[in-house]
């Protein structure tokens, strides 16, 4: 057995290298046909914020171009079913979902949000039986105004701060985005801002279940950028999932 950086002792045939996983679980605003009748009418709170994260599909994408690997993605609205949420939160369902008989969100959970995580969940754990550590960078994006307060925060890394390789890898990722330019100016990046990395989701339950050697990496982009499109949502795209990238590689 080899011994590892922090002085424990790695299973032979177990590489020191972290490999990378890349997930969004808000890509899309889809309502399968089955339920869709319980969204009729409702396109415009679909296409809102409460429907789906826009441009999250776009930077997971790229992020897992730029990486090499598959991203996990999900396109069902997370107001049928959300992912990012644990099966005992209450908002695990939106109002409408859970207007659906008992039977219907139970299949929602065993067509939606089961084959997705277990999916993930399951890349992770074979990943962890060769490799000393799984990085894992889910991609969100968040709305601009929040209960009537406009958000200054325009991207955000969320992680657990008392993990000492997550904080590290917040550190990097943060050093590396000084590179992308708005304005004449860096692209304002906060640690654990608007939200907390520690708070209900799929990176903490991993944490849970996998313990220290998975990394959960929560990365937010103000859906300011996104809705304006044009240039500056462009190069937004095309830099930041790639610096992001090269910080996971880096601290890997």
């Amino acid at each position: 057995m080899a011994p590892t950086p922090g002085g424990a002792r790695r299973p032979a045939g177990r590489s020191d290298r972290a490999e990378i996983v890349v997930s969004a679980e808000h890509a899309g605003n889809r309502i399968p046909a089955r339920w869709a009748a319980t969204f009729a009418g409702r396109e415009r709170l679909l296409e809102s914020h409460r429907g789906w994260d826009p441009g999250s599909l776009e930077l997971a994408q790229r992020c897992a171009e730029v990486l090499g690997v598959r991203p996990f993605v999900c396109r069902t609205s997370r107001l049928l079913i959300d992912l990012n949420r644990s099966l005992d939160n209450p908002e695990v369902f939106s109002k409408l979902a859970r207007s659906l008989p008992p039977r219907e969100r139970q299949l929602l959970i065993e067509r939606v949000y089961r084959p997705h995580r277990s999916a993930l969940t399951g890349r992770v754990e074979r990943l962890l039986e060769r490799q000393d550590r799984v990085v894992h960078l889910s991609w969100h994006t968040f709305t601009p105004v929040f209960r009537g307060h406009r958000r200054r925060n325009e991207f955000a890394v969320l992680f657990d701060p008392e993990r000492a390789a997550e904080q590290a890898l917040a550190d990097e990722i943060g050093r590396r985005l000084e590179e992308v330019e708005l304005l004449r100016r860096p692209l304002r990046v906060d640690q654990n801002e608007p939200y907390r990395g520690v708070d209900d989701g799929l990176t903490t339950s991993l944490r849970q279940r996998l313990g220290p050697r998975y990394l959960g990496i929560e990365l937010e982009l103000n859906q300011r950028f996104v809705r304006a499109g044009g240039s500056r949502w462009r190069a937004i795209a095309r830099s930041v999932p790639r610096l992001v990238a090269e910080a996971a590689r880096a601290v890997s």
